[in-house]
C-alpha cells in the first residue's frame, strides 16, 4: 500500500509511466533500460516541482527480465548487462555482461531543502570507488587535473569552466548525473574561514575587456590564513572559494610550500587540489584580491564518490556499462548525436582581439592568400556594432559599409566569415528595448532568458533578420553563453516563473538550441557551425564547439587547457579547442623571443585538437607579425593540419555516425595500462596518433611514455620504431612537437592545399604502421551542407592484415555530389618502401 501511494504521488500530472518500480527507504527507486548497456535510477520521495528533460530525449525504455532473490531485485536487459537493487541494504549494483560488478551505488539520500520560495530537496547519491580506480571528465576546469578521483569540484558555469556532470570510469562504466542546477563533486566535509592576515598588498595594472570595451583595472592583494586540523595522515581533497563570482588568481599555500598559484584575468571562484598531509595542524594561507571572502574546504579522500546536488526533485543518475567508446556512443544515442562540423571548420580558424573595420578584415584574408598559408575561416569579434550599442545585431556603417560585400569577397577568396554574437544585448538598442519592453531580459541583468520561448524566438527572428539572411555569414561565435557571472543565482527565469537556481547549469544549452534550430530552419542548405564559451550534456546535438574560454599564455595554461579538454571529451562532448597562443598576452608580444616560442607550443598542439584556431587579446595575431621564423613554423603547422584533412574528416565522420571521440584521453585506448591512466596531458588524436604536447620552455629532448601496443610505436616523422611500455626521450626543436603513430593503424593524408574547397582527394597517401593489423574507414561528402544525413556520402574501408603483409582498399559505398572517381593512392611503409595504385572504386588487394 505504501508504495502504491508514493507511486501515486510522484506520477499525479506526469504524462506516462515508465520502468521498473521498487520500494526504497522513505521512497521508491525507478529503475528504467534506457539502452542495451545503460539504465537510469531515480531515488524519489514527493515530487516537488516539474522538470522538463532537455538532456535525455532519446530514452529506449527497453523491457527488462526481472526477478527477486530475498531482499533484492534482479534486472536485466538483452545484451546481459544487469542491476540489482537490494532494498535491504539500500545498495544498487551494477554488472557488466561477464557478471562483474564495475559499479556500486551505497547511499541515496533526499533531505528537505528551500531556495528562493521554491520547496526542494539536497539529493546526495555516494559509490563505491576503490584506490585503483581512475575517474575522468566533469567538464573543463582550471585545476590542472585530469584524474578526478577524489577531488572536490563545484559544478558551475563561468568564464574558463564549463561544467558537465559527466565522468568515465577506467572500471568500465560512465556515470550521467542528471541534474541541471549547481552540483558538488566529493563535497568537502569541513570547511574553515580564512582570515586577512596582512594589510594591503602589491598592486597589478591590468587591461580586461567588459561590456562598455577593453579598460584598464587596478587590482590589489591580501594575504589571508587560518590553521586546519586533520585526523589522520593521508590524501586529502582541499576546495579554495575565493568568495566573490570570479577569481583573479588561486593561490593555496600549506605550511610554507605553495600548492596551487594560477594568476588570470578571469578564474572560476573556486579552485580544487589533491595533497598528502599528515595528521595534525597545518596553516592555510592565500594571496588573493583584496575583495576576496576566502574559505578552505577539505576532506581526506576515501573509497568513495560522492554527487551531491542542493536544488534537486531526485536523486537521478545513469550509469553506462562498457569501455570509453560505448560509454559515450550510448550517452550521445540518449542524448542526441553531434552533427557533422562543416569540412571548412575543420582548416585553420583565424581570430584576433579584434578587426577594427572592413577593410582591415578583407586585406588581412587577402595577405593569407598572398603568403601562401593555408586558411578556411576568418572570425570577427566583438564592437563591429560599434555605435548602435553592445551585440545590437548590427553592423556600424561606419567601418563596415557593405557587410555582404564584405562576405561575398571572403567567399570569392574560399573564405568563410566567423561573426560574434552574444547572448546579453545593449537595452538602449533598438533590440534591446523592444526586448526589455516584453519582458524577455533575465530580470536585473542584460541577458536575454532562452527559458521564456517568447524570448527565445524574439533572439532568433533579430539573429536571422538582421545578420544571417541578409549578408549569408558562414559561422556564429556565441560568447559568455555561461552567463558571465555565475548570473543565474537568485534570479527568476521563463518570464519570472521559475527559480534560476534549477536551471543554474543549462543557459549555455538554451542559447545554443536557440541558435542550431533557427540554422537549420531559416538556413537549412548550408551546415551550421557554432563556437561557444559554454556548453553542458547534450549541446553536442546542436553542432556546437566550446573553447576554453579567456585563458593566459603561460606554460602552465597551456598544459591545463589540454587537460580541461580531455575532461570534456570524458564528458561526451566531442568539438573543442582553445583560443593558440593564449588569450591574453604580453604587451611585447611580437619581439618577446620566450612569448614567440610558447605562442609555438600552442599552435603545434592545436594542430592535433578537434578544431585549429589562434586568438589574442588585443592583438594582431598573423604570423607574419611574428617574424620570418615564427611565420614559417605557424605556416608549416598549418600545411600539417591540411595534409591531415583526410584523417581529420573520416575521424569527424565517426563522431557523427558512431559517436566517436577524435581527441582521446587515455582511457579510450589503453585502459589496462596503468602508466598509461596516470598521463595528464598526452592523448590520441584519432586512433592511430599519440600526441605528446611540449609543455615546458627551452626544450631540445622531450619525454613521452609510449603505451603497452602490439607492435609498439612509430615516430611520426622519421618513422623510427619504439617498443610500447616505455618512456622515450625525442629530440624537438622550436618546429616540432613529438607525435607517435601506432603500429596496427592507418593514416590517410592529402596534398598541399590552401582551403578544403580546393580538390584533394584526387591524390592520397595511406601510411600503414605494421604490427598489427589495422582498419581505417576514409570518409568523403559534400562538406558543405546536410545531403549526408540523406546518404550522400562515401565509404572506403581500407584494412592491413598483418600475417599477411597485405594491403585491402574495399569498394567504394555511397556517392555525392563532386565525389572524385578515379584516385592516385600511395601506399607507403615505414622502412620507405612505397607504390602507388590507380583506384576506381573497385575493391584492391595490394601485397
Amino acid at each position: 500500500m505504501k508504495r502504491i501511494m508514493i507511486v501515486m504521488l510522484l506520477l499525479m500530472g506526469a504524462v506516462k509511466v515508465w520502468g521498473e518500480y521498487i520500494t526504497f527507504g522513505n521512497g521508491i527507486l525507478r529503475v528504467v533500460a534506457v539502452a542495451d548497456n545503460a539504465f537510469r535510477i531515480s531515488y524519489m520521495e514527493h515530487r516537488k516541482y516539474d522538470l522538463p528533460e532537455w538532456v535525455h530525449l532519446n530514452e529506449a525504455n527497453l523491457r527488462m527480465k526481472k526477478k527477486r532473490i530475498v531482499s533484492a531485485t534482479f534486472l536485466s536487459t538483452s545484451s546481459g548487462v544487469s542491476v540489482e537493487v537490494d532494498s535491504y541494504s539500500k545498495v544498487v549494483s551494477f554488472k557488466d555482461k561477464a557478471g562483474n560488478v564495475v559499479f556500486r551505488a551505497t547511499e541515496h539520500t533526499l533531505k528537505e531543502s528551500k531556495v528562493q520560495d521554491l520547496e526542494c530537496y539536497e539529493a546526495t547519491m555516494r559509490c563505491s570507488s576503490p584506490s585503483d580506480e581512475h575517474l575522468y571528465g566533469l567538464g573543463q576546469f582550471q585545476d590542472g587535473h585530469t584524474d578526478v578521483r577524489g577531488l572536490s569540484r563545484r559544478l558551475t558555469q563561468v568564464n574558463t569552466q564549463i561544467s558537465i556532470p559527466m565522468v568515465l570510469s577506467s572500471k568500465g562504466y560512465g556515470l550521467l548525473w542528471n541534474n541541471y542546477g549547481m552540483t558538488e563533486f566529493n563535497p568537502p566535509k569541513e570547511s574553515v574561514k580564512l582570515n586577512r592576515e596582512s594589510a594591503e598588498g602589491a598592486s597589478e595594472r591590468v587591461n580586461v575587456t567588459t561590456t562598455s570595451g577593453n579598460r584598464e583595472e587596478v587590482r590589489m592583494s591580501n594575504r589571508f590564513g587560518a590553521d586546519i586540523e586533520v585526523e589522520s595522515d593521508g590524501m586529502y581533497s582541499l576546495l579554495l572559494d575565493v568568495g566573490q563570482s570570479m577569481a583573479r588568481r588561486h593561490n593555496i599555500v600549506i605550511d610554507g610550500k605553495t600548492e596551487v598559484d594560477i594568476r588570470n584575468i578571469w578564474l572560476p571562484p573556486t579552485v580544487s587540489t589533491k595533497l598528502y598531509l599528515k595528521k595534525g595542524k597545518h596553516h592555510v594561507s592565500a594571496e588573493l584580491e583584496k575583495e576576496d571572502n576566502p574559505t578552505i574546504y577539505f576532506s581526506k579522500i576515501e573509497d568513495e564518490t560522492v554527487w551531491r546536488s542542493p536544488v534537486a526533485n531526485a536523486v537521478d543518475y545513469t550509469v553506462f556499462i562498457g569501455n570509453a567508446d560505448e560509454v559515450v556512443a550510448t550517452y550521445r544515442k540518449l542524448s542526441g548525436q553531434a552533427p557533422l562540423m562543416p569540412k571548412w571548420a575543420l582548416g585553420y580558424i583565424h581570430c584576433r582581439e579584434r578587426f577594427h573595420s572592413q577593410d582591415e578584415l578583407v586585406q588581412t584574408a587577402r595577405r593569407f592568400r598572398e603568403e601562401r598559408i593555408p586558411i578556411d575561416l576568418i572570425v570577427q569579434d566583438w564592437q563591429y556594432w560599434g555605435k548602435y550599442g553592445w551585440n545590437a545585431m548590427q553592423f556600424d556603417e561606419d567601418r563596415y559599409p557593405d557587410p555582404a560585400k564584405m562576405v561575398n569577397e571572403l567567399h570569392d577568396m574560399d573564405m568563410k566569415l566567423m561573426v560574434s554574437v552574444w547572448s546579453k544585448i545593449d537595452k538602449a538598442s533598438e533590440v534591446g528595448k523592444e526586448a526589455q519592453a516584453k519582458g524577455y531580459y533575465l530580470n536585473g541583468t542584460d541577458w536575454i532568458d532562452f527559458f521564456n520561448p517568447e524570448a527565445a524566438d524574439f533572439y532568433w527572428n533579430n539573429f536571422s533578420n538582421r545578420l544571417l539572411k541578409p549578408y549569408k555569414i558562414d559561422a556564429w561565435w556565441q560568447d559568455a553563453t555561461e552567463p558571465e557571472n555565475d548570473d543565474l543565482v537568485g534570479r527568476r527565469i521563463n518570464g519570472g516563473k521559475q527559480c534560476g537556481e534549477i536551471y543554474r547549469n543549462m543557459y549555455p544549452l538554451m542559447v545554443n538550441k536557440t541558435v542550431y534550430e533557427g540554422c537549420r530552419k531559416d538556413d537549412s542548405e548550408r551546415r551550421s557551425m557554432i563556437l561557444t564559451r559554454s556548453g553542458f550534456s547534450g549541446i553536442q546535438r546542436y553542432g556546437a564547439a566550446m573553447w576554453s574560454g579567456d585563458v593566459g599564455n603561460d606554460y602552465p595554461t597551456l598544459k591545463t587547457q589540454i587537460q580541461g579538454g580531455l575532461g570534456m571529451q570524458a564528458a561526451g562532448l566531442p568539438w573543442w579547442t582553445y583560443d593558440a597562443g593564449g588569450f591574453f598576452r604580453p604587451g611585447d608580444q611580437y619581439t618577446n623571443s620566450e612569448y614567440i616560442e610558447r605562442m609555438l607550443r600552442w599552435i603545434e598542439a592545436s594542430v592535433y585538437l578537434p578544431l585549429m584556431r589562434v586568438h589574442g587579446y588585443v592583438s594582431d595575431t598573423e604570423p607574419w607579425n611574428y617574424g620570418e621564423e615564427a611565420q614559417a613554423v605557424i605556416t608549416a603547422c598549418i600545411k600539417e593540419r591540411y595534409r591531415l584533412m583526410p584523417y581529420i574528416y573520416s575521424n569527424a565522420a565517426d563522431v557523427w555516425m558512431n559517436g566517436g571521440t577524435m581527441m582521446r584521453p587515455m582511457v579510450f585506448d589503453f585502459c589496462d595500462d596503468e602508466k598509461a591512466l596516470e598521463e595528464e596531458c598526452n592523448y590520441m588524436f584519432g586512433k592511430a596518433l599519440l600526441i605528446s604536447p611540449v609543455t615546458e620552455a627551452n626544450k631540445t629532448s622531450w619525454t613521452t611514455y609510449l603505451p603497452k601496443n602490439k607492435g609498439g610505436w612509430y615516430d611520426f616523422r622519421t618513422n623510427k620504431h619504439y617498443e610500447g611500455g616505455q618512456t622515450v626521450s625525442t629530440e624537438v626543436d622550436i618546429a616540432m612537437i613529438p607525435v607517435f603513430a601506432r603500429a596496427g593503424s592507418i593514416v590517410v593524408t592529402g596534398k598541399d592545399v590552401q582551403s578544403t574547397k580546393e580538390r584533394q582527394n584526387d591524390e592520397l597517401t595511406i601510411h600503414v604502421y605494421p604490427g598489427n593489423d589495422a582498419v581505417f574507414m576514409l570518409y568523403d561528402d559534400e562538406g558543405v551542407n546536410y545531403n549526408y544525413e540523406k546518404g550522400a556520402y562515401s565509404l572506403v574501408r581500407i584494412s592491413w592484415d598483418d600475417t599477411k603483409k597485405e594491403l585491402t582498399i574495399g569498394g567504394r559505398k555511397g556517392k555525392f555530389d563532386g565525389m572524385v572517381k578515379q584516385q592516385t593512392l600511395t601506399i607507403v611503409m615505414p622502412d620507405g618502401k612505397s607504390q602507388k595504385v590507380d583506384y576506381r572504386g573497385k575493391k584492391m588487394v595490394i601485397k
